[in-house]
């Protein structure tokens, strides 16, 4: 059974030197001929793959809150005909600090929508600028302060370290800031430097100076200790919250489950297939049009497959990998299926296997994509 729903607005105002996510520059787009075609997208994969209840909804982008109110209006309410949802569900827009205005943020209200996930990224004005980023740090206290006035609980924002020339009382001086905010839920990834992003133009031509490893590490460690101090559990490598505010959305994917992706350049794992939708606006909109199903890729995902995404999905979880859940899905005990990677990845002290779970120590969440590639093509 499907319970979560990923939706894609690939609009954005401004483009971050980092970003390589499918985007586009608002101003000429054809906006409201991309929601309808959404809206379709969503009726006709319900009829040919449906569900009676989704537990989580998540608006990403691009950013979702581009749209002006009476486009945001309409893309809400197209969801909420849609998509069957679940008595408590979760339901989450992503937004920038700076342009989620009062009005949205009761147009998002209204319509259900009850967890607010904001880019902050740092609070150093300098940093702030290198990476592209418009907005300044007075922005995100005044869109934090505007989100709770509206009614909203469940708060999350993003911050990212190992910035150009970001330095460890830097980043240490940002989660101060964080903190301050009082809200339940961080999400703290390092810089990866994907290619057609600025950064990867500059740091091939030399000119990205970024901290190293060494420093990086540190940093994490830094993150890690501070969050604890600060009363916030790691649930998983990169994600922090107070008790019950996990996201579940994203724990969907971590526990390797099924979810539909809606929008252009959206991935879902539907009926056994990992699919993602046609990239560019146009051919979005015209595959709808015609009344095909938007696909790029469709891959089967074979049991073999199945079985190491759980590995390497489900080890981002700081409890890790259940035993008795992977026995019961797979009919095959892990411990005996990778009884050789496992043993190696304890001899190095980067796993640990317990009752019924096998998980990252605290070492090898540091180097959690080493552990992940050991999954991968042994079945």
């Amino acid at each position: 059974m499907i319970k979560a729903a990923y939706l894609h607005i690939p609009f954005c105002e401004h483009i971050c030197h980092y970003c390589d996510f499918n985007k586009v520059f608002l101003k000429g787009q054809p906006v409201d001929d991309y929601l309808r075609a959404l809206d379709n997208e969503m009726k006709m994969t319900l009829t040919e793959y449906p569900t009676d209840r989704l537990d989580t909804i998540f608006v990403g982008g691009g950013t979702p809150t581009s749209l002006n109110e009476q486009q945001l209006y309409w893309f809400c309410d197209s969801i909420n005909r849609k998509l069957p949802k679940a008595d408590k569900l979760e339901f989450t827009f992503e937004a920038n600090p700076g342009d989620l205005t009062k009005g949205k943020l009761q147009i998002l209200k209204d319509a259900g929508v009850n967890r607010i996930s904001l880019g902050v990224q740092t609070f150093n004005e300098e940093l702030l600028k290198k990476i592209g980023r418009v907005h300044k740090a007075k922005d995100v206290f005044q869109t934090i302060e505007n989100t709770k006035t509206v009614g909203f609980e469940n708060i999350s924002i993003d911050l990212i370290f190992s910035l150009p020339t970001q330095t460890i009382q830097d980043l240490k001086e940002t989660l101060t800031e964080a903190f301050s905010l009082d809200i339940t839920h961080y999400s703290a990834y390092s810089l990866i430097i994907e290619p057609k992003t600025v950064f990867y133009n500059l740091l091939r031509k030399g000119k990205l100076p970024t901290p190293g490893e060494d420093i990086e590490a540190s940093m994490y460690e830094v993150l890690m200790e501070e969050m604890e101090k600060h009363g916030f559990n790691q649930y998983e490598i990169s994600n922090f919250s107070r008790p019950g505010y996990e996201s579940r959305h994203n724990l969907a994917y971590w526990n390797n489950e099924h979810y539909y992706g809606f929008g252009a350049g959206a991935h879902s794992y539907v009926n056994g297939n990992r699919r993602s939708n046609s990239g560019p606006l146009k051919k979005y909109i015209d595959q709808i049009n015609s009344g095909f199903l938007p696909v790029f890729e469709d891959h089967h995902v074979t049991k073999a497959e199945q079985m190491e995404e759980e590995m390497f999905l489900g080890l981002r979880k700081t409890e890790g990998v259940s035993i008795s859940h992977f026995i019961e899905k797979f009919n095959i005990d892990p411990l005996k299926l990778f009884e050789k990677e496992l043993r190696e990845l304890m001899t190095k002290q980067w796993i640990e296997v317990g009752k019924d779970h096998i998980y990252l120590t605290k070492n090898g969440r540091f180097l959690g994509n080493e552990v992940f590639q050991s999954f991968l093509g042994v079945v």
